[in-house]
C-alpha cells in the first residue's frame, strides 16, 4: 500500500529510586485499609512505577485551595484544574494585603497543593502523594514537576457535586528517555495551531520529543531562507490535490518555544534522498527521473492520482520512486544549505534525514548518500537519526541513531539492519507499524486511516508488546526510547488526528514510560483497559475528540 510503505543517554532506571512500598503495591494489586477493606487504585496513564492507594478521606478540590510552589508548573496545575473541573485555584500569597512569602491566617488554614523541586532523583521523575488536606509534588527537575501535575490530573474524580482526589502515594521515574510521537506535516499540511494542540496532547501522557515530517513526495513545509523556491515553488500541494502550506522560519521557532514550555524536543526531519519529488519542482537539476515501477502504477489505480513526472505537483499516495542525484557535488551543496539552516533553527541534538524507502537509488549510491548526510548532521553538532534501511549502509556518522518502523515480528531483514545500529555504538527508537503508527485503521469501515500494516490495528494490539522483546540483540539498555508516528495520507484536520490517536497514543505512552509488559499487574492489557477508560471524561473536557474504541471500559463520569 501507499504512503509509508511499511514492510513491505542510558535508559533510566526505577532502580534509582528508593521506594517505601510493599511488594504487593509495587505488582500493582489493589492495597487494603486498616480495616481489611480493599481500596481501589486510581487509574493513571501511563502506569507508574510504584502507586499505593491508601484508604481516608480525599482531597477536595474547590475555590479554597492554595497551589503553591515553581511557578510554571502552578500555572500548568491552574490550567488544568480549571478546564477539568471549573475550580480557580488559588496562588499562595494571592490574597490582598498579603506579604509575598508569608501566608496570611486564612491561607495558612486552606486545603494546598505544594509543588517542589527536590535535585537528586533520576530524570524526570516526581513524587506524588495525596492526603486529606495537603497534596504534595516533588520533582526531580522542571520535567518531573510537569508530570506529577499531568498525573494529578488524571487522579481528579467527580464525587456527586464535589471534585476530589483519593488519598494516594506515588513513585514515578519514565523507563526511556526517548518518548516521541511524529506528525506528518507534508503528506497533508498542519498548521502551526495543530502543532501545538497536539503538542498539549501528547505532553499530557508524558512524550518528551515531537517528530516533525517536514519534507515529501507531496510538499516542502519549511522555510529555508538559502534555498526559498523550496516553498515558492514546493508547498502548494498535499495527497488528493488538497491545499498545502508551510512554516515560516518565524513560526517554526514559535513551535519550538511552544514545545519547550511542554518539555517537549522537536525532531525535525528532511527526508532523503527518497521522497524528495516536492524537490524536483523547485530544483529539477538536483532529482532523478521517477522509478515508475508496476506496484506505483498500482498505487495510482487503487487510490487515485496520476504518476509522478519530475516537476510537476504530485498529489498521490505512491512512494519509493523519487531520488536525489546521488554523485552530484550540487547534491551535497543542497544538503549543507539545508540543513545547516535546520540545525540553527533546532536547540535540540536530534537532526532525522530520513532513509526509508529510496527504491529510486542503487543501493550503492544510498549507502554513499546515507554516509555523507549522516556526516554532514555530525558536522553540525547534531545527532543524526535514520530509519531502519539505513543500517544497510556503511560509513554513517557513528552516533547515527535507528528508528525502526518494522513489524513487532521482524520480516525482510528489517532486524538485521536495525542491529547494526547497535553493534556501531549507537541505540534505536522502536516505532513497529503494526502497533503504534497511529495512522492504521482502528475499524475496517472507517474512513480515516491505511490497513497496510497488517490490518486494522486494535487498542489491545497497540498495547500488548514490548520495546526491548522485539529484535533479538536489541535489548533494554539498546533503545533510546519509542515513538509512535502519525502519518497523514487520510488525515485533514485536528479532529482526524484525535479520532485516529486516541486511545491507542496511550498505549504507546505505557510502552515508552511504564515498567516493561508484564512485568506488574498494571502492565496489562486487563488494567490498562479499564485505566485508559477512565481518561474518558479529562479527555472530554480538553476537547480531545477521541474514538470510543471496543474493548476498553469507557467511563462517563
Amino acid at each position: 500500500m501507499a504512503g509509508r510503505r511499511r514492510p513491505t543517554a542510558a535508559p533510566l532506571r526505577a532502580l534509582a529510586l528508593v521506594v517505601a512500598l510493599t511488594a504487593a503495591t509495587l505488582a500493582g494489586c489493589v492495597p487494603a485499609d486498616q480495616n481489611g477493606a480493599t481500596v481501589s487504585a486510581p487509574a493513571v496513564v501511563p502506569a507508574p512505577t510504584a502507586l499505593s492507594a491508601v484508604d481516608g478521606p480525599p482531597f477536595r478540590l474547590t475555590d479554597e485551595v492554595i497551589v503553591s510552589g515553581e511557578a510554571d508548573a502552578v500555572a500548568a496545575l491552574q490550567q488544568l484544574v480549571t478546564t477539568r473541573t471549573g475550580a480557580e485555584l488559588r496562588r499562595f500569597g494571592g490574597e490582598s494585603g498579603s506579604a509575598p512569602g508569608r501566608r496570611s491566617d486564612r491561607e495558612a488554614a486552606a486545603p494546598s497543593i505544594r509543588l517542589t523541586l527536590t535535585a537528586g532523583g533520576p530524570a524526570e521523575s516526581y513524587r506524588l502523594t495525596v492526603t486529606e488536606d495537603v497534596v504534595a509534588i516533588n520533582g526531580a527537575d522542571a520535567a518531573g514537576l510537569f508530570y506529577g501535575v499531568q498525573t494529578l490530573g488524571q487522579l481528579i474524580a467527580r464525587d456527586g457535586e464535589r471534585w476530589v482526589v483519593p488519598v494516594t502515594e506515588i513513585d514515578d521515574v519514565p523507563r526511556f528517555a526517548y518518548r516521541g510521537v511524529m506528525l506528518d506535516v507534508a503528506r497533508h499540511f498542519h498548521g502551526v495551531d495543530t502543532v501545538k494542540a497536539y503538542i498539549d496532547r501528547a505532553a499530557s501522557l508524558k512524550f518528551n520529543h515531537l517528530h516533525l515530517h517536514l519534507t515529501d513526495d507531496q510538499g516542502w513545509r519549511l522555510e529555508i531562507a538559502s534555498r526559498r523556491l523550496l516553498t515558492e515553488l514546493s508547498s502548494d500541494s498535499a495527497v488528493g490535490g488538497d491545499p498545502g502550506g508551510f512554516f515560516t522560519q518565524a513560526d517554526y521557532r514559535d513551535i519550538v518555544a511552544y514545545a519547550a514550555s511542554r518539555h517537549m524536543t522537536v525532531v525535525p526531519e528532511i527526508d532523503m534522498p527518497g521522497h524528495t519529488h516536492a524537490v524536483s519542482l523547485a530544483y529539477p537539476e538536483l532529482s532523478e527521473e521517477p522509478v515508475i515501477s508496476e506496484h506505483i502504477r498500482e498505487i495510482a489505480r487503487d487510490y487515485g492520482g496520476e504518476l509522478p513526472v519530475n516537476g510537476v505537483d504530485y498529489d498521490g499516495m505512491a512512494v519509493g520512486f523519487s531520488s536525489l542525484k546521488i554523485n552530484d557535488e550540487a547534491t551535497y551543496e543542497f544538503l549543507a544549505d539545508v540543513l545547516g539552516e535546520v540545525a540553527a533553527l533546532n536547540p535540540g541534538p536530534y537532526l532525522h534525514v530520513g532513509g526509508d524507502e529510496a527504491l529510486g537509488t542503487a543501493p550503492e549510491d544510498f549507502a554513499v548518500f546515507m554516509a555523507r548526510a549522516t556526516e554532514i548532521v555530525a558536522g553540525l553538532g547534531k545527532t543524526p537519526i535514520t530509519w531502519h534501511e539505513a543500517g544497510a549502509a556503511t560509513g554513517l556518522a557513528p552516533t547515527t541513531v535507528g528508528q525502526y518502523w518494522g513489524f513487532v515480528t521482524p520480516t525482510d531483514g528489517m532486524d538485521e539492519k536495525t542491529r547494526t545500529f547497535v553493534r556501531n555504538g549507537a541505540r534505536v527508537i522502536m516505532s513497529p507499524a503494526d502497533a503504534i503508527y497511529l495512522d492504521m485503521k482502528f475499524d475496517a469501515d472507517s474512513s480515516l486511516g491505511l490497513t497496510w500494516a497488517r490490518g486494522v490495528t486494535s487498542a489491545q494490539r497497540a498495547y500488548e508488546w514490548d520495546p526491548a522483546e522485539v529484535i533479538d540483540g536489541v535489548g533494554e539498555a539498546d533503545i533510546l526510547g519509542v515513538e509512535a508516528p502519525l502519518w497523514t495520507e487520510t488525515v485533514r484536520t485536528l479532529d482526524d488526528i484525535d479520532a485516529l490517536a486516541f486511545p491507542r497514543i496511550a498505549a504507546a505512552a505505557e510502552a515508552a514510560w511504564s515498567p516493561a509488559l508484564g512485568s506488574t499487574e498494571q502492565r496489562s492489557w486487563e488494567s490498562f483497559r479499564h485505566r485508559v477508560g477512565a481518561l474518558g471524561p479529562l479527555w472530554s473536557s480538553m476537547g480531545i475528540g477521541y474514538t470510543p474504541l471496543a474493548g476498553i471500559e469507557w467511563s462517563t463520569g
